[in-house]
């Protein structure tokens, strides 16, 4: 189980990493879904796995669109941040999570990305010249409408997710 459990997390950040490359960007407005396989494994397999890929993951998407900078780690922090909690959060409650409380634990890690997001691309902006409050906190409105309009999406869709990539991995057993 072990290994295919290290398997799995190697596919979720790939998959991390492509999305992040998919993504729709419009200056400092970004609409992706790279946190989608962050979530997954943190709510598979805990908080060590979901950190993990939320670092693999986003560390390639960055070196590969924007190489290797002074806050290439300050990018990377938020879906590190979001894996570990929400695995936390899973693991504490048993990894048996109603669809209310999956749906709750997606919205929160959502936020708590464009939140951390957000700080990252002030201090960023600091540190490389470009900063302009109306840039950095002109579109946190729109921001987090996004946020919440794709957290309601994956939120409803993340417990079918979880329960066939659960039985994937456990090849084809019933998920525990």
């Amino acid at each position: 189980m072990k290994i295919r459990q290290i398997a799995f997390n190697s596919i979720l950040a790939a998959m991390c990493a492509v999305l992040g490359v998919l993504a729709l960007d419009f200056g400092n407005l970004k609409i992706t879904f790279e946190s989608v396989p962050v979530l997954i494994g943190a709510l598979m397999f805990g908080a060590p796995d979901g950190a993990a890929i939320g670092f693999a993951g986003t560390f390639i998407y960055q070196v590969i669109c924007y190489g290797f900078t002074a806050t290439t780690f300050l990018w990377i922090l938020p879906y590190c941040v979001c894996g570990f909690l929400t695995g936390w959060y899973a693991k504490r409650r048993g990894f048996r999570l109603s669809r209310g409380q999956t749906i709750f634990v997606v919205v929160f890690a959502e936020i708590m990305i464009t939140t951390l997001n957000t700080g990252v691309l002030y201090i960023d902006s600091k540190i490389y010249g470009y900063y302009s409050a109306v840039y950095i906190f002109g579109t946190l409105l729109p921001r987090y409408a996004i946020c919440l309009g794709k957290a309601a999406a994956v939120g409803a869709g993340m417990p079918k997710l979880v329960s066939v990539c659960s039985r994937a991995v456990r090849g084809g057993e019933t998920a525990a």
